[in-house]
């Protein structure tokens, strides 16, 4: 049976060193950390050390006596070029394959929504449409987070799996994780956002695949699922089909053709006349029913009204998940 760390506020304390890492994908982090620290240990004693000695052997001993004359020496100047150029290029080449290893979902990912808010986390399981306070996810399956703030910017941080990304207002941010040991993991906010901003703690849940699934279906209750709601909006609240197509034959009306869109390249044009090649994703959505006519898909009218405080987070973000779902 896997080891389970508790919800204790003691968990999450500071120490000095880093705390337990419960994602091994991102153990080159704290091997890079390390070294980089181990660098920074031996140089600063190694500098100060030889301050020290030269201001000892070269201080004025009586009265009248001058300081020796020291020259250059460009072996040594060579020396102290070279190592540390070496050295910054390890470093380079090291969290750059980090970083690509962070920032390259794996196909198939637990797809989940996160809503940042004033102060507590809003977690919503794409594929059963279940919302919770806590963060639940099976063990060994890689987990994607599209996460965005309902008011102002806050940090999503889980030490314990060495991931920190901002949450933004009105935009997008992701991130992925893959827990491979059972427990449960403070989530913190590292963006000052307001009064309670110390107390904004909630943990990420590591279940085995069938305490998972049950508590899925346990906060999924009757509700629909962040496509079906999103259909549902598409036809009614949002009156969305009265503009745009979502069958595959693409018919044009007011509004261009939604089906098979998502992840495409797409021609628009902003408000001022500039052209521009984007690419129509989560953000290009959220943006064109938030603000519709800052960027508009050449040949189309800037018609389109603006949505903002019409829909909320969830509709939002169901809308959106509807349409990726438009495709062959």
């Amino acid at each position: 049976m896997s080891e389970t760390v508790g919800p204790d506020s003691a968990a999450w304390q500071g120490s000095f060193w880093l705390p337990q890492n419960a994602s091994p994908m991102t153990s080159g982090q704290d091997a890079l950390f390390y070294f980089i620290y181990s660098l920074s240990v031996f140089f600063f004693v190694l500098v100060v050390g030889f301050m020290v000695f030269f201001a000892w052997k070269y201080r004025k001993r009586k009265e009248g006596e001058s300081t020796v004359d020291i020259h250059g020496n460009t072996k040594l100047e060579i020396i102290w070029s070279v190592i540390p150029g070496v050295l910054f290029i390890v470093i380079f080449i090291w969290g750059f394959f980090d970083w690509i290893k962070l920032n390259v979902v794996p196909q198939g990912a637990l797809e989940v929504r996160v809503v940042g808010r004033k102060w507590d986390w809003l977690f919503i399981d794409q594929k059963t449409g279940a919302e919770t306070s806590d963060l639940i996810v099976p063990i060994n399956v890689p987990v994607r987070l599209t996460m965005s703030s309902a008011d102002v910017i806050h940090g999503f941080y889980i030490p314990d799996f060495r991931i920190n990304r901002d949450v933004l207002p009105n935009q997008y941010t992701v991130v992925w994780f893959k827990a491979e040991k059972a427990g449960s993991y403070p989530i913190l906010c590292t963006q000052y956002c307001g009064t309670k901003h110390s107390q904004m703690v909630r943990y990420v849940k590591v279940l085995p695949k069938e305490d998972y699934d049950k508590a899925m279906i346990a906060a999924q209750g009757a509700g629909l699922t962040p496509v079906e709601l999103g259909k549902k909006l598409f036809a009614g609240k949002g009156a969305c089909a009265s503009c745009h197509s979502v069958t595959p034959d693409k018919v044009r009306l007011v509004g261009p053709p939604l089906f098979g869109t998502y992840g495409e390249m797409q021609n628009v044009v902003h408000s001022g006349g500039k052209k521009e090649t984007i690419k129509f994703d989560d953000n290009y959505i959220r943006e064109s029913i938030v603000d519709p006519n800052i960027r508009v898909v050449v040949g189309y009218p800037p018609v389109m009204p603006s949505y903002q405080g019409q829909l909320n987070d969830k509709e939002l973000n169901a809308l959106i998940e509807y349409i990726k779902s438009l495709k062959k």
